[in-house]
């Protein structure tokens, strides 16, 4: 199976936010290249948001390009079987923490967002950090940072702190 019809299976299960679902899968029917950074008109990506819950708090990376807080993800890879795994790479990746497992039941939330290089239709995943989890710096941070739960609104956007409180719905 394709990384396509994975995230089109993954998409349809997903039960909530109806219209934006529909958008994502009514673009990847329009687009056979809309899992990838090249497609113009837009493309799928995947995030994993990182979080201690014993603790009480998230890991956010100071993106480099856009100077932001936020939660780790970004584009899929070919070597991307399945959308979940993107987002389980790219959190890894990002965070620098290995043994992240994503919550089960699929993703936690969709954004859709205008970045420098085109739409990003996200598929944002929550991914738990293990007790002992030590982050790492990687090249696409400007830096890395644990912040509580009532501290995310302060320092990340909107689109963050829906992403956070869903997963904290979900936990």
């Amino acid at each position: 199976m394709s990384l396509h019809d994975d995230t089109v299976l993954v998409l349809k299960s997903y039960e909530d936010q109806a219209e934006l679902r529909q958008a994502y899968l009514d673009h990847l029917a329009a687009h056979q290249d809309g899992m990838w950074k090249a497609c113009g008109a837009g493309h799928i990506t995947a995030s994993g948001l990182v979080i201690d819950p014993e603790r009480g708090r998230v890991l956010l990376t100071l993106h480099r390009k856009l100077h932001m807080w936020l939660q780790m993800g970004g584009h899929c890879e070919p070597e991307d079987t399945t959308l979940s795994g993107s987002a389980l790479r790219e959190a890894t990746e990002e965070s620098g923490i290995t043994g992240l497992t994503l919550l089960p039941d699929g993703p936690v939330r969709l954004d859709r967002h205008h970045t420098p290089c085109a739409w990003h239709l996200d598929v944002q995943y929550a991914a738990l950090a293990p007790v002992d989890a030590v982050e790492a710096i990687s090249d696409e941070s400007l830096d890395l940072r644990w912040f509580a739960y009532d501290e995310v609104a302060t320092v990340a956007d909107d689109s963050v702190v829906r992403l956070l409180d869903a997963t904290r719905a979900r936990l």
